[in-house]
């Protein structure tokens, strides 16, 4: 079964930023090395990453997968080939961040939710370190004090300027980061 990578970023990007070109080349290394792409299915970073995913030689259908804030399917990109019309509008991100990885891309307050929703749900974070908004912010940090993982050392936001090293960090940690939320728990009583 191919891993699912979610890109999450800003909305409204011009098409000559850095930020979509990094998204449009992440869309296209995910398809290339076997994953499967999911974003908000909206424009901007979404809207890239799914062009370039796309546009790789191994692309088929099904590799790209929107999940809506809306309840109209017909309200997404264009690109996407599973639309997910949540109607959960800003409650979706949670959904969005539940994926074998996560990859920030730019980004304003919805992303800061997803990313942050990402490392509680206990996913492999990687962040574009080069574009402006949270992703550069992030990169190479821990969300907080919490241990998410006891056999990873180094748990934090990777922090990555090209397709490739992100490649590369998937590559090397995507089977790692291999738990699920339980949910808030009862602390032991004493």
């Amino acid at each position: 079964m191919k891993k699912l990578v979610s890109i999450i970023g800003d909305t409204v990007i011009a098409r000559d930023s850095k930020n979509f070109k990094f998204a449009y080349e992440m869309g296209k290394a995910l398809v290339d090395n076997g994953y499967r792409v999911v974003s908000g299915g909206m424009g901007g970073v979404m809207q890239a990453v799914f062009e370039g995913a796309r546009a790789s030689q191994f692309y088929q259908e099904g590799d790209t997968v929107a999940i809506l804030p809306l309840y109209d399917r017909t309200q997404s990109n264009g690109f996407a080939d599973i639309v997910i019309a949540t109607g959960l509008d800003i409650y979706r991100n949670v959904i969005v961040a539940n994926s074998d990885a996560v990859i920030a891309v730019g980004g304003g307050a919805g992303t800061l939710s997803e990313i942050a929703s990402a490392w509680s749900l206990k996913r492999l974070m990687i962040a574009y370190e080069d574009g402006d908004g949270w992703s550069s912010k992030i990169a190479g940090q821990r969300m907080d004090h919490r241990i998410r993982y006891e056999n990873i050392e180094e748990d934090k936001v990777f922090g990555v300027k090209t397709a490739d090293e992100a490649i590369a960090v998937l590559e090397k940690y995507i089977d790692q980061y291999n738990l699920c939320w339980q949910g808030i728990r009862k602390l032991p009583q004493d």
